[in-house]
């Protein structure tokens, strides 16, 4: 069952994400152009002209985001003793890595600088670092093997370190992090991911009975400047993927039970 969750999730993204439908109505407004369906193609093309507009001037992807975001304190308040640090993948892009033989990251690189932050001040913490390969192509490099090396230059122990290399998503984060690692009742672990990602990865972590204290790391919204307008198309229509994906992916574990809460805060148990 992970396995057909994995692909499809992978497969019909690439159908229904904003910008793979705005090229598909474009698409079918040539198409009914062609046929001489000229009403029809004169209103679906004003329709994808005034969303083009809308989208250039208001970032529509930040007010989706912002209650993903706000949805756990950021900068928390921490206990005095933490057994264990988590860091979830997605920061590392390994198929370039790979390429330039160096650590090649995207936009979410505070996942992995607020982790090393946190192993310094919890330095008897256990690391564990949990991300594989989101790739549908067998044999690709994990993010994992990339990750080490670089935790080590930082000035990580190697005895500290815990790598989980299988995981292709949140769900699998969180079950295979808990295989390796078996934590004990009481204790407190910390996880580390980006802000608008944490209500879905605490919602995965909270499905496997496993209660760990939230810390947001990548903002990506400024809420002080929601009711300004300024144009940027390709950062608004970057944003309105990034949050689309993330409230579908939400959607799709509430409905595939690898989360208890359709917007989790915390584990109900």
């Amino acid at each position: 069952m992970n396995e057909i969750f994995f692909y499809l999730s992978k497969y019909v993204w690439i159908i229904i994400s904003p910008d793979s439908i705005f090229v598909i109505l474009l698409t079918l407004c040539l198409l009914l152009l062609l046929f001489g369906r000229t009403l029809k193609a004169t209103v679906l093309l004003a329709l994808l002209t005034c969303c083009t507009l809308l989208l250039s001037f208001f970032s529509v992807g930040d007010w989706m985001l912002y209650p993903l975001e706000s949805r756990y304190q950021h900068n928390p308040d921490l206990p005095e003793h933490v057994d264990g640090i988590i860091v979830l993948g997605g920061s590392i892009i390994p198929d370039r890595s790979l390429v330039w033989q160096q650590l090649e990251t995207n936009q979410f690189h505070e996942r992995l600088s607020s982790f090393i932050q946190l192993a310094q001040q919890y330095p008897q913490a256990r690391l564990v670092f949990s991300g594989g390969s989101g790739s549908t192509e067998t044999g690709s490099p994990t993010e994992a093997q990339f990750a080490r090396p670089y935790f080590l230059t930082a000035g990580i122990s190697p005895q500290r370190l815990i790598m989980e290399n299988q995981s292709r998503n949140t769900a699998e984060n969180a079950s295979y992090t808990k295989q390796l690692v078996n934590p004990l009742p009481g204790e407190n672990w910390l996880l580390v991911t980006s802000a608008f990602h944490m209500p879905r990865a605490i919602g995965a972590f909270c499905q496997q009975h496993w209660k760990v204290i939230p810390y947001p790391v990548d903002h990506q919204t400024s809420p002080s400047k929601y009711s300004l307008t300024g144009y940027s198309l390709i950062d608004h229509a970057d944003n309105l993927v990034m949050a689309s994906h993330e409230w579908l992916g939400l959607l799709a574990y509430y409905a595939t039970g690898k989360t208890p809460q359709l917007f989790p805060a915390q584990c109900e148990y």
